[in-house]
């Protein structure tokens, strides 16, 4: 009988991210496509990233670049050459050059599967190593003095909101249009072609004004914000109000006074 010889043992991660849905999500397509792959801790910001990182030592590091408190790349300069890092962005001016030489990775979210799967592939050649990529300490240098310059992006990048006993998360760009509804506010998105859909976001309409891109969205009502990539035609009506059409949409939109100056030229 041949010797019974001990399996490897299986890789490990550590996911930080101060956003649950965002982290939660991502752990299971990472699961999903990675299915050996043990996630042995998840942190809400850098100071639990490095914590756990410490009491767990996991081979790979998936890391939000920007959360409260301690960031993932202060987290990831703690952690050094100790573990493979990628760090995770919603902002593609991190991913600078130095990732693409091959020490270290990156994701954008929303993190797309195929993206992933490249990622993973990678993390799997590189653990066949001993020790994960020398140059680390440097790339990570480098990526903290351009987050250090670089001031703090507060918009809006997806919503998460309840649509019948489901809650999706909406990217930003593809909403059409949000209208008030009491204390809550009504998401009207369409997505990857998808029928046009609704779902109701717990925030009042007034909290998500400043949060928006103002080159994107703009206010036409007191009820209203729209996506004025959304918009088919605004149509005049009586007393210096106006009626938006929407892109492949039944719904109209009313504009009041105060703010049909913003269709004029159209």
């Amino acid at each position: 009988m041949a010797p019974i010889t001990d399996m490897p043992p299986s890789p490990t991660a550590l996911i930080a991210d101060d956003e649950p849905m965002l982290r939660e999500a991502f752990a299971r397509l990472l699961t999903e496509l990675w299915p050996d792959l043990r996630i042995v801790a998840q942190a809400r910001n850098g100071r639990e990233a490095i914590a756990a990182f410490e009491e767990l030592r996991p081979d790979v590091c998936f890391l939000d670049v920007q959360m409260p408190g301690l960031s993932g790349v202060e987290a990831a300069r703690t952690i050094g050459n100790r573990a493979h890092l990628v760090f995770v962005t919603a902002f593609e001016q991190y991913a600078i050059e130095a990732f693409a030489r091959g020490a270290l990775d990156y994701l954008v979210k929303p993190v797309e599967r195929e993206r992933l799967r490249e990622t993973v592939e990678r993390l799997k050649e590189r653990l066949r190593t001993v020790q994960p990529p020398a140059a680390t300490d440097d790339l990570i240098r480098e990526l903290a003095a351009r987050l250090a310059a670089t001031p703090r992006d507060t918009r809006l990048r997806w919503l998460r909101a309840g649509a019948g006993q489901a809650t999706r998360l909406i990217p930003v760009e593809e909403i059409d249009f949000l209208r008030a509804d009491d204390k809550y506010t009504v998401v009207a998105w369409r997505g990857d072609g998808a029928r046009p859909g609704e779902a109701v976001v717990r925030t009042p309409l007034k909290e998500f004004a400043g949060q928006l891109d103002p080159e994107q969205f703009v206010q036409v009502h007191r009820s209203v914000i729209v996506n004025l990539g959304a918009v088919s035609h605004v149509a005049r009506g009586p007393n210096e109000t106006a009626t938006i059409h929407l892109k492949g949409r039944p719904e109209t939109l009313p504009v009041s006074r105060a703010y049909v100056h913003l269709f004029r030229q159209m």
